[in-house]
């Protein structure tokens, strides 16, 4: 897996921070704001949703 620290925004307007990137098994994961876990979206998908925030 490969680490980054960027952030995106979903399609709710809802700012996320991606924390790598599995190019293998073409997934995604970030975190949310406020939950427990990290995400995971496969990455098509997560192109579709999200859109990068600059810095």
């Amino acid at each position: 897996m490969q680490e980054l620290d960027r952030r995106y925004r979903d399609w709710r307007g809802v700012e996320v921070q991606v924390i790598g990137c599995d190019r293998e098994k073409r997934q995604v994961i970030f975190r949310r704001p406020g939950y427990p876990h990290d995400c995971m979206q496969l990455l098509e998908r997560f192109q579709e949703k999200f859109r990068r925030v600059d810095a």
